[in-house]
């Protein structure tokens, strides 16, 4: 039995008239619109439906990821032959002292002109020079190990430094300061040079002087350790801080507060008199000897006063203190009883009453200086002339006052 036919899917005039009638229905309206962003819209509407729904933009991405893929194959191939990279030193480095990235991998062509060693065994120096042990001491290097050859090189090398002069235990300055300045590395020379007679080493125990420092530089402590330190050094048997207590030691404060300034005033005064003045100020001086301020007659400019003695009241200065006993007041308290410190209910009435007669009684009192006789009125007024004025109009017109203002 021959498969079913699979069912004919829609003709291509149809899917046509499909997307006609979805681009009219979303840009109705929008066709006469000259509008920049109206025409833009319908040609992206156009495209979309055109191309099935899916967006333009699908083809872009393809290429894109074909890109990456591309680039990611050649990391691989990168990371797989591994290329020797361009190297770079950082300033102030001796490039010799950097091994040619391109020699160890044999592809150097520059060879001596190269800037940076070919020296393999530099790599070997990546660790830290020792400042204890002098490189110029062989220790392996036994006579057990010695050939003929190597035996003839020490005779002949022993003899000939018999003619140098003798070495000694005494360290090289030039090491010390190179150590002390931290200078001293692989790359470090001595100025003297391999003949150089002293030791390149430090002894065991020796410490620079700017350990020294670090070491003799006091130890910080915080300011609660501190607090802490001393709350610890005072012990347990202590006087607990009470009310009683403060109050007890502020009295005793202020006691010793009064009898230092007056002890202060005492000697300041006794140095007075004696002609010392170091550190006496002005006012105290004039409180000293009131005398100094009568240093003769008033001049012009000068401000008037008094001088009198200031006699010295210790009970004025006296401080008195009374220990509060809320035992005591609670059980003194009472109720108000009301007999004798209850006010009248007519207490102002009365009060404006008194102030009303006082003030009429003081009104009469005035008029009464004022008018002592009302029947015999004054009359101080001089007699007038009549005649004073009637020739001014004339004096007046002869005057000539344009030419005076000329």
């Amino acid at each position: 039995m021959p498969p079913k036919k699979a069912p004919a899917g829609p003709s291509k005039k149809t899917e046509q008239k499909k997307k006609e009638k979805v681009i009219e229905d979303k840009t109705f309206g929008l066709k006469n619109k000259k509008g920049n962003k109206q025409q833009k819209f319908i040609q992206q509407v156009q495209k979309q439906v055109q191309a099935g729904g899916h967006h333009p933009r699908q083809d872009g991405d393809k290429k894109k990821d074909e890109k990456e893929k591309k680039l990611a194959d050649l990391r691989e191939m990168a990371s797989i032959f591994k290329p020797v990279q361009t190297q770079k030193v950082d300033k102030g480095t001796d490039p010799k002292s950097v091994v040619c990235a391109f020699f160890k991998q044999g592809l150097c062509t520059k060879g001596d002109k190269c800037k940076f060693s070919h020296d393999l065994s530099l790599e070997n120096k990546v660790e830290k020079r020792s400042m204890y042990v002098d490189m110029r001491d062989n220790e392996d290097d036994l006579m057990t190990n010695w050939d003929d050859a190597k035996l003839k090189e020490v005779v002949d090398k022993k003899h000939s430094e018999e003619k140098r002069r003798p070495t000694t235990e005494i360290i090289c300055k030039f090491f010390l300061e190179a150590v002390e300045k931290s200078k001293y590395g692989w790359f470090w020379e001595c100025p003297n040079g391999e003949k150089c007679i002293y030791r390149h080493a430090l002894p065991p125990g020796y410490v620079l002087k700017r350990d020294k420092k670090k070491e003799d530089k006091p130890t910080e402590i915080s300011l609660v350790d501190l607090i802490e330190k001393e709350r610890a050094a005072l012990g347990s048997n202590q006087t607990r801080v009470t009310l009683e207590t403060f109050l007890a030691w502020k009295k005793r404060k202020l006691q010793e507060k009064k009898a230092k300034m007056v002890a202060e005033e005492e000697r300041k005064k006794s140095d007075f008199s004696k002609g010392k003045q170091f550190g006496i100020s002005g006012r105290e001086m004039f409180s000293f000897n009131p005398d100094l301020v009568d240093d003769g007659p008033i001049e012009e400019g000068d401000a008037a006063f008094d001088v009198y003695k200031r006699e010295d009241d210790d009970d004025d200065n006296a401080f008195e203190f009374k220990e509060l006993d809320l035992a005591a007041l609670s059980l003194a308290a009472k109720e108000v009883d009301g007999s004798g410190t209850i006010a009248s209910s007519t207490r102002l009435l009365d009060q404006a009453t008194e102030a009303a007669k006082t003030a009429a009684a003081e009104d009469g009192a005035a008029s009464d200086d004022e008018n002592p006789s009302s029947s015999a009125p004054a009359n101080d007024a001089a007699p007038f002339n009549k005649d004073l004025f009637v020739d001014l109009a004339g004096e007046l017109d002869d005057l000539d006052l344009d030419d005076e203002d000329d």
